[in-house]
């Protein structure tokens, strides 16, 4: 077990380090590589981890070529506009507004697309309103929070989502039929808080007068309106591969591909350079670090957390729904969702209450927010932040997460116990 926790650590360490600008993936690679040499895991368990998280990975790839190709079109700007716009002036209205926007983007286009694509548009809206730093770190630290705590409702708006809901064979239907509660309230309940904690630094007044008209930033209006069309009909089909028990991937990343090759052929945008710049990091990443994981498996420490697991299902749903996301989001805090979710699943397996499976992609999509470490879309979001000028510390994120995301875990975790 010290050989395989030893190893994870280092790997973990390195991913989020990134010495001498050393990729993601690559570093996951080059641990489950050590780990396969060391004997922590074996060939037949690549392949075992290989056919889980496959599908997670390529409706991933899937849903950011689709974001990308729609932030060439300008979509997610003409949100960004119309968003600040309707707030006619009001800061406060912005801020709600500029929330509930970035949960629309994390659900519909996963939360790793809201802090690749969103992000920037926010901050150089933000600078083109010439408003002050603090009352900019006060929008970005809040959408980034909302980046993740409002990726639930849908299999695909996570990677955590897509691996559980593959891994408990729960469909897309009846998903979303038990997420979407909690989605709401996460949504609302964020809001709320955030607001609460951020509010000082907030404006009371924004000229929204120095911003151009949304449609002044669509390079294509018919795509533009298609796109809107083509979403509707991407959503239709998961629906219909969940009643034939197809890959979400066939969907994602075929869906993706299709509204590449539009884009492609109206000019709009080209298919090489976002096929090349897509994040294929994300594909060995994932692969790489949960072989890693694997060896913790091996090592037997998922059999500590089916034991504790076991103990929290015989006191009631209420606690063992609050307790299993607890423990996943303190686990995704220090040691990254992505492992967690794997290792936490794995330990769920032979519990019969599929509920702690949906707490379980709560704690890991809710809980990494209390370190700027806990979550891949978070360590995106402080990058892309990092290139723009903006530079976030690790205390002072850690003391923003830690005030505002166990109250909001807390309040989504019972309405998931509500629910079920």
């Amino acid at each position: 077990m010290i050989l395989a926790i030893a190893l994870f650590l280092l790997t973990l360490i390195v991913v989020i380090w990134q010495p001498r600008g050393l990729q993601i993936g690559t570093t996951a690679v080059i641990g489950a590589v050590v780990a396969l040499l060391l004997g922590v895991v074996s060939f037949a368990d690549v392949l075992v981890v290989t056919n889980i998280v496959w599908d997670a990975t390529l409706a991933f790839i899937g849903i950011i070529i689709f974001s990308m190709v729609l932030d060439e079109i300008g979509f997610f700007e003409w949100c960004a506009i119309h968003m600040a716009k309707l707030s006619r002036g009001n800061g406060h209205w912005m801020f709600v507004y500029a929330l509930f926007l970035g949960s629309f983007v994390s659900a519909l286009f996963a939360n790793d697309g809201a802090a690749l694509i969103l992000t920037p548009i926010l901050l150089a809206k933000m600078r083109i309103l010439k408003l002050n730093a603090k009352t900019i770190l006060a929008f970005l630290l809040a959408g980034g929070f909302i980046s993740d705590s409002a990726s639930l409702p849908f299999v695909f708006s996570n990677l955590t989502n897509i691996v559980t809901a593959n891994y408990f064979q729960i469909g897309f239907a009846q998903y979303i039929g038990v997420m979407f509660v909690p989605y709401v309230t996460s949504t609302l309940v964020s809001i709320g808080v955030l607001w609460l904690v951020l509010r000082k630094d907030i404006p009371l007044h924004v000229n929204t007068d120095l911003l151009k008209e949304p449609d002044s930033v669509l390079k294509n209006k018919t795509l533009f309106r298609f796109s809107w069309l083509f979403l509707g009909l991407l959503l239709v089909g998961y629906f219909i591969g969940d009643a034939y028990h197809l890959p979400i991937s066939i969907f994602a990343l075929g869906g993706g591909l299709v509204f590449l090759a539009i884009a492609h052929s109206m000019k709009t945008a080209h298919a090489p350079s976002i096929i090349k710049t897509a994040p294929w990091q994300v594909v060995w990443f994932s692969i790489g670090l949960y072989i890693v994981v694997y060896g913790l498996k091996n090592a037997g420490l998922t059999d500590y957390l089916a034991s504790i697991l076991t103990l929290l299902n015989g006191q009631g749903d209420t606690i063992a729904i609050v307790g299993t996301g607890f423990i996943a989001a303190i686990l995704s805090a220090i040691m990254n969702n992505m492992p967690t979710v794997m290792i936490m699943d794995i330990a769920l397996h032979d519990i019969p209450n599929q509920a702690l499976a949906y707490a379980n992609i709560i704690g890991c999509n809710l809980g990494p927010k209390m370190t700027p470490f806990g979550s891949l879309a978070t360590l995106l979001w402080l990058h892309v932040l990092s290139q723009k000028g903006v530079k976030i510390g690790f205390g002072q994120y850690s003391l923003f997460g830690l005030l505002v995301t166990p109250p909001i875990l807390l309040v989504v975790l019972l309405s998931l116990a509500w629910v079920v």
